[in-house]
């Protein structure tokens, strides 16, 4: 593991590079912030050397392009759309569910995922519990109590199935 004052000195010496690779590969600023906090970790935990700092240069930039290609191809990056992303476009909706849709982002975080991840990208119980890192029992249990929050919040008369 390598000292606080070196990891210090990468820090203030490359972040600037690090920070414009990410952002010109993800467009994203959440995503650079994900990649920018890995590859300085990486580079903590690592027990390279280097010949000298155009090697060390070489390397940071080496490992944040893969980073940013990881992300990239990553099944989780590749198949979800931010609940972000939703909630800004809500006239996507049909006006037949606005009630529902403000009802699921009411919703608590932990039911709020599982809810739109099952009923608004089509993704199975075993799919969630993979995505989120969750028992598969868990995912039911979460799925079953959300939909009888929205019952109640919504008056019961709609067919959740």
């Amino acid at each position: 593991m390598r000292s606080e004052q070196d990891t210090i000195r990468v820090i203030e010496r490359y972040s600037d590079t690090v920070r414009r690779l990410c952002a010109v590969h993800l467009k994203n600023d959440a995503d650079t912030e994900d990649i920018f906090q890995t590859v300085f970790l990486k580079y903590v935990l690592s027990s390279v050397s280097f010949e000298n700092e155009e090697h060390e240069k070489a390397w940071f930039i080496r490992v944040t392009i893969n980073a940013c290609k990881d992300l990239l191809k990553s099944f989780f990056h590749r198949h979800t759309v931010s609940l972000d992303d939703v909630i800004e476009h809500p006239a996507e909706l049909s006006p037949d569910y606005q009630d529902v849709w403000e009802a699921v982002i009411s919703l608590p975080q932990k039911y709020r995922d599982v809810v739109y991840l099952h009923y608004f990208e089509d993704y199975t119980a075993p799919q969630i519990s993979r995505i989120l890192g969750k028992n598969v029992n868990t995912i039911y249990t979460l799925l079953t109590r959300s939909k009888q929050m929205l019952r109640e919040r919504l008056g019961g008369g709609y067919d959740y199935e």
